[in-house]
């Protein structure tokens, strides 16, 4: 990879910018599964860091190495689960393989073929960074025949492939959930998230601050506030959610909102002016956008307050 912590899309993309085999990996449906020791040969192998934008569930029945999580390392050793959200910054160390099983999946994915609510029941999802988890014997078993049945579904031909596949999903992230995520709350979840959101509104409150004054003219997307953290759009947009109450859409829209009634309080600015410091392209649409939002005209808004 030539650049360091690059994000990538799925699997398939960051196999092939490691130069890795690609042949065992689905590039279309956003959901692979794969044996690890049929892919890597050679060791010890050691991945450049990256930033994945998928979920994974990394079953290791018997392996060694290392696992980079953000700022944490972890031994990679037998009986134990890892799973790593999107936007966390990674690196691989495999010092031998001889049965290992990993999952990756996306947002898509999981809220077509498993549930469109998917975070209701299995909030531990939206977790920064869990510690691996060591398996009692029974449980890893139990664990090991879904994912072995979830691995024959997927390599079958059945029309109903993605659906069955999704239903099995299910199974295993419910076991998961008992074995180790009953109580698992993500509100209450320290540290990453709470400096993803500080981080958040710190750039919302900045670029603000750029349109007001004129220096930019054009306003921010939610991509654009994902990609100033290195995060899936979809990854930041949950957090942000979860741990404050309001969607970015809705942070956006009371931040414009807060800053037009002030600037409506200034007699001396036009409203052609002010939808134009707040990025809109015509007057018109700045007026229709407060009044969806504040149930007046900006006018209106204007005499009132005054």
């Amino acid at each position: 990879m030539q650049n360091s912590h690059q994000s990538v899309k799925s699997l398939h993309e960051l196999y092939e910018k490691l130069g890795i085999p690609v042949d065992l990996i689905d590039a279309a449906s956003g959901f692979t599964i794969h044996y690890l020791q049929q892919t890597f040969k050679e060791f010890p192998f050691t991945s450049e860091p990256f930033r994945p934008n998928y979920f994974s569930f990394l079953f290791i029945k018997e392996a060694f190495g290392k696992y980079t999580i953000d700022d944490q390392v972890f031994d990679i050793k037998p009986g134990t689960v890892y799973f790593t959200n999107p936007g966390n910054y990674r690196i691989f160390e495999w010092h031998s393989i001889t049965d290992t099983c990993l999952i990756t999946f996306n947002e898509g994915y999981l809220k077509e073929y498993v549930h469109q609510d998917v975070y209701r029941d299995f909030s531990y999802l939206l977790t920064e960074t869990i510690l691996p988890r060591v398996m009692q014997p029974a449980q890893f078993e139990m664990i090991e025949q879904l994912y072995q049945q979830i691995h024959r579904e997927h390599l079958g031909d059945s029309p109903y492939k993605h659906k069955i596949v999704g239903s099995l999903m299910v199974a295993l992230l419910l076991k998961l959930k008992e074995y180790f995520f009953q109580d698992y709350n993500p509100i209450y979840e320290g540290n990453r998230s709470s400096q993803i959101v500080k981080t958040f509104k710190q750039h919302l409150e900045q670029h603000f601050r750029e349109l007001i004054s004129g220096k930019v003219h054009t306003p921010l997307r939610v991509q654009d506030y994902a990609d100033k953290q290195h995060l899936h759009v979809n990854y930041l947009s949950t957090v942000i959610s979860n741990k404050t109450g309001k969607s970015i859409g809705t942070w956006i829209a009371d931040k414009t909102m807060a800053e037009a009634k002030v600037m409506l309080q200034d007699v001396n600015l036009a409203i052609k002016e002010i939808a134009n410091r707040l990025g809109f392209l015509e007057a018109a649409h700045f007026s229709n956008y407060f009044k969806k939002h504040a149930q007046i005209s900006p006018a209106e808004y204007r005499k009132q307050a005054l």
